[in-house]
């Protein structure tokens, strides 16, 4: 009797219970909504990174700017989640090895993100005719410092300008030199500059050039020895020249902030990414760093906050792309997709200047 009386209360209490369970687990409209945009997301992101894998395996010709729909295809999957985690909380996951935010990514698709980094590695691959450096991490450094010295930076200033740029190295083309660009047909080279960025860099390098000699006669031979083995090519796809000419262009004329810069930002990631900020958005960051109060600086620029959603800032979920303006601290907080790139960058930079 005992145990038909228990398996009775067993049955009453799951009658009970049922339609509790039931109420937890029904979802509002909204979150029907958005676990529905964030599985078609995925789904189309599965998709294009399949379609990429055959076309690429089967050698067939790829389409104009190939990289384009990968990459839109992945800020989608990101932004539907953010969306999905925002309705529904309980389904942030566990951390990622990607360093994301788990609120912005499911770690359980790491896979398709490392299969989106191999298929950039087939469709970014540098030309046959490129001129590769045996040393082009040093390469960075070496020329970054030389060229803050120039500008009248001390040692250890200059010092800095070189981990920086070694940052930026890794921030445009995850370190890899003489690359091609998937999502453009003007951006190339070890740091994706644009034709007219590299004669402007070319430009600025021949007018300091004395100044380089009498700082660093070895690097100047091995400049000359560069230039001559370009000469007739793009040289963009010389990573020293290269490396060279996108510093002259964008980001020589800033070292000379770097003092004030490592004293508002003590955290070279943070003045890392603030530099990458002088390649993506070039003129609200030097009027930030004029104001004299560069992390409250806002920007409200429609066009600068598209640049800043297409480089992976403010890019993903509703929230942050209804933004319409937003500060410097708020900006550097956004990045961090970066990172990952920079801390590889901090580790690569102690192999080469050891303490």
């Amino acid at each position: 009797m005992g145990s038909r009386r228990l398996a009775a209360l067993a049955a009453v209490a799951f009658i009970v219970a049922a339609p509790a369970v039931g109420q937890q687990r029904a979802l509002t409209p909204r979150q029907s909504e958005a676990v529905a945009t964030y599985e078609r997301a995925l789904g189309d992101f599965k998709s294009i990174l399949a379609e990429r894998r055959r076309q690429i395996d089967a050698k067939q010709p790829l389409p104009n700017l190939p990289g384009q729909a990968l990459y839109l295809a992945r800020v989608a999957v990101i932004s539907s989640y953010k969306d999905l985690t925002d309705a529904m909380p309980s389904r942030i996951g566990r951390p990622n090895k990607f360093e994301i935010p788990p609120a912005y990514f499911d770690a359980d698709i790491e896979p398709l993100i490392d299969e989106y980094s191999k298929l950039f590695d087939v469709m970014e691959a540098p030309p046959a005719n490129a001129q590769n450096s045996p040393t082009p991490f040093k390469d960075v450094v070496d020329l970054a410092t030389v060229i803050a010295r120039a500008k009248g930076l001390a040692p250890a200033h200059a010092d800095a300008a070189g981990r920086i740029s070694l940052g930026l190295f890794f921030a445009e083309t995850n370190g890899k030199q003489n690359v091609r660009n998937g999502r453009s047909n003007t951006y190339m080279g070890s740091f994706q500059t644009g034709p007219s960025e590299d004669r402007n860099g070319r430009r600025k390098w021949e007018a300091i050039k004395g100044e380089i000699a009498a700082i660093d006669p070895g690097l100047s031979a091995r400049d000359d020895k560069e230039e001559a083995r370009a000469r007739g090519t793009d040289h963009r796809f010389n990573h020293w020249t290269n490396v060279r000419d996108g510093l002259m262009n964008a980001h020589a004329d800033v070292f000379r902030e770097i003092p004030g810069i490592v004293k508002t930002l003590p955290d070279p990631i943070d003045q890392m990414k603030l530099f990458e900020l002088i390649q993506i958005v070039p003129t609200p960051t030097r009027s930030a760093l004029k104001s004299g109060d560069l992390l409250n600086y806002r920007v409200s620029s429609p066009t600068i906050m598209k640049h800043l959603r297409n480089n992976s800032i403010f890019a993903f979920g509703q929230a942050d792309r209804a933004r319409s303006s937003a500060s410097f601290r708020e900006i550097l907080a956004a990045m961090w997709l970066f990172n990952r790139k920079f801390e590889k960058a901090m580790a690569k930079y102690a192999e080469i200047k050891p303490r």
